[in-house]
């Protein structure tokens, strides 16, 4: 059963909390070294978490002469992994509204984590496709938790780059395990697994030093629970800036709920936003992904470079997508989540489908349209759960970020499929074509219909 109650004054100098006073104390919060300390935890396990989704790329150009694999076997290869990251995104958007934030971000790191390191054991192709499906469950699960719990600390003013600045951490960890792929995987793959494993000695320190989400608390009605958290984080703040904090304004009408249903996302006030999202979604990732798991084994195969300069073709190609990303943090608050994702869907689609009309007839060739796509989509693969987090209210937040990346997942599925099948039929140029379009599509659907969320507050966007 749901219970709104109104916008009033903040009142928590006496009395009881209330849903809107805890949102009036964390819009007043100033930046200061404790969010970006929170940032460094958080993002810590979202770097590891970019690391192990995409170190399979890195790994194929060794184990394919060595196992001797087909296109479809390598399309399985990479698909399982994405497979159990859209089980695992639905499973930990759901705990999470059940559960927590934080217990679900520990949980989620401690499994990847734990089976990361299990994949560096793998002994054949059976045994790393079946590890890195389980692997994937965690994988999945942890980074739409993650961005739901940063957007919940963050004030409505510059939001978005407080967001994105933490995103960052994951094409950095992208470019990571491209770095460390292109020194390690000659030595062995094993030890590329070995390495993201890491972060799971890293979760019970999050345990530690996270509060939960004082917005989600307040969601579920924990009023004196909400309220020791914000009281606890008020501490850190006054004590890292030196002042005492601001005094609070009147914030938006909270809404309490004990049931959540996923149903809401499809409600007459967040249809459209759920399909215009997921679109999104989709055509970012099954572009992304389609092209940067195939691409060195592309290079390896059928252009016969070595393997360390395939490996460094997608260095490069990683690398160069932190500047428009860096770049996407700084300026999303200007000029706004609309306008950005339909003109970065448009540099996408126009350099795919100019690679198409070209021709793929050389590794250079692919390398550069590779490159321009990689500056626009990498905006969007960032870009995104700062968005899909903002499109709904606290009490379906996680389930809403979940959701929108289960198609994330099941495009990453898709799309190493179709390049793969491609492949194995005897071309590649299709598959620029076919993403170009799917990306073109996403593009005329958000110019159209995506809502603009920049510089409000979460509450006043989604009730």
């Amino acid at each position: 059963m749901t219970v709104s109650q109104a916008a009033a004054p903040p009142s928590f100098a006496t009395g009881a909390a209330t849903p809107e006073d805890i949102l009036a104390r964390i819009e007043r919060l100033p930046l200061s070294s404790w969010q970006i300390r929170t940032r460094i935890i958080v993002g810590t396990a979202t770097f590891f978490d970019a690391f192990d989704a995409l170190a399979i790329t890195y790994v194929l150009p060794a184990v394919v002469p060595a196992w001797k694999l087909t296109p479809g076997a390598i399309s399985w290869l990479i698909s399982a992994g994405f497979l159990g990251q859209l089980i695992g995104a639905l499973i930990g958007g759901a705990l999470a509204e059940r559960i927590g934030r934080r217990p679900m971000i520990v949980a989620a790191v401690l499994w990847f984590g734990l089976f990361s390191l299990a994949c560096g054991w793998a002994w054949s192709y059976e045994s790393l496709l079946a590890l890195r499906l389980l692997q994937g469950l965690g994988l999945g699960a942890e980074v739409p938790v993650a961005a739901t719990y940063i957007s919940e600390l963050a004030r409505a003013h510059g939001r978005g780059r407080f967001v994105l600045l933490f995103e960052l951490v994951f094409p950095i960890g992208l470019v990571a395990v491209a770095v460390m792929g292109r020194w390690i995987v000659p030595v062995g793959w094993q030890y590329l697994f070995v390495i993201g494993g890491l972060p799971a000695l890293f979760a019970l320190f999050m345990m530690r030093h996270l509060p939960e989400s004082p917005r989600w608390l307040a969601s579920r009605g924990r009023l004196d629970e909400a309220a020791a958290a914000i009281a606890v984080i008020e501490k850190e703040v006054e004590a890292a800036t030196g002042k005492p904090l601001p005094p609070a304004e009147a914030a938006p009408r909270t809404v309490i709920t004990k049931h959540v249903g996923w149903m809401e996302l499809f409600s007459p006030a967040y249809r459209r936003r759920t399909l215009v999202i997921w679109v999104a979604w989709f055509a970012t990732y099954f572009a992304n992904y389609g092209l940067t798991t195939w691409l060195p084994t592309i290079y390896r195969t059928v252009f016969r470079l070595s393997l360390e300069d395939a490996l460094n073709y997608g260095l490069i190609t990683q690398a160069c997508g932190l500047v428009t990303s860096f770049a996407c943090a700084m300026l999303i608050d200007r000029v706004g989540r609309r306008i950005w994702f339909a003109t970065a869907f448009a540099g996408a689609a126009a350099a795919l489908l100019t690679l198409w009309w070209m021709g793929p007839t050389s590794a250079e060739r692919i390398l550069v349209f590779a490159i321009l796509t990689n500056l626009c989509i990498s905006t969007l693969s960032l870009a995104l759960y700062l968005y899909t987090a903002e499109l709904y209210p606290t009490r379906v937040r996680a389930l809403g970020t979940s959701t929108g990346t289960a198609w994330l997942r099941l495009a990453s599925i898709l799309g190493p499929q179709v390049f793969g099948n491609t492949v194995g039929s005897g071309g590649i140029g299709g598959a620029f074509l076919v993403f170009g379009l799917v990306v073109l599509g996403a593009c005329v659907v958000v110019a159209l219909f995506a809502t603009e969320t920049k510089s409000r507050v979460l509450e006043e966007i989604s009730p």
